[in-house]
């Protein structure tokens, strides 16, 4: 359960460094409404427009599964977000306690034992992101369930609980880096040196592994275009 309640600890501390203290309520610091779990609808858009399912354009073209894997961790994300705005305002539960409730589920479980789900097609995993996307909407308080939805949706999508974790990381120490260096203000730039930043954070981790959070960030900034980063 470790790994679970860390990601959620790092989730619960970017969000009040992001949208200030309080955001559970629904509202960040500059009066902006929070509806993750529309954020996470977006991002499964992402995910799914990762297939070649367009009849009519690259009809020959292979799913890009590194960045649905990516597209799953941005998921988690909001999912995340979601349990413990539920967790702080409806249950009104600490992070330890909802963490030990997620782990307890039988999704989750099967998620950390590494249990691999392989479909017939790329539309079947379309249709598990589908899946996923309607259990959003459909039952509003229902956060373990949606959380064992996210974790098969992930499975499929190739991920097991320790890689989940080391994207997870990744992917946090980076919007860390991107609201330092003016993501909310829109002058941040995503694209370096002709790579987008998810793809750098990745090459980062896949060269160093064992790379502390700490380091990663530091890392980040060294390949963050000179001009942009002074």
């Amino acid at each position: 359960m470790q790994k679970l309640l860390t990601m959620l600890k790092l989730q619960q501390s970017l969000n009040d460094a992001t949208n200030g203290r309080g955001w559970e309520k629904g509202v960040t610091a500059q009066g902006k409404r929070i509806d993750w779990r529309r954020c996470a609808f977006i991002e499964a858009a992402e995910l799914i427009d990762s297939y070649p399912w367009k009849h009519w354009k690259d009809i020959a073209a292979e799913p890009d599964r590194e960045n649905i894997r990516i597209e799953a961790v941005d998921i988690w994300h909001f999912v995340a977000s979601e349990a413990l705005r539920y967790a702080a305002v409806e249950a009104k539960i600490d992070i330890e306690t909802l963490a030990t409730m997620i782990a307890r589920s039988e999704g989750y479980r099967a998620f950390s034992e590494g249990k691999t789900v392989q479909l017939e097609s790329f539309y079947d995993e379309i249709a598990v992101v589908e899946d996923f996307v309607a259990s959003l909407f459909c039952r509003q308080n229902e956060i373990v369930a949606l959380c064992e939805r996210f974790f098969y949706l992930a499975s499929v999508c190739g991920l097991n609980l320790d890689s989940l974790y080391a994207l997870y990381i990744g992917k946090n120490i980076l919007n860390r880096f991107r609201q330092d260096h003016g993501y909310k203000e829109g002058s941040y730039t995503k694209l370096w040196n002709g790579e987008e930043d998810n793809v750098v954070m990745q090459r980062i981790l896949q060269e160093q592994p064992d790379i502390t959070p700490e380091a990663l960030y530091e890392a980040l900034h060294r390949h963050y275009p000179s001009a942009i980063a002074q």
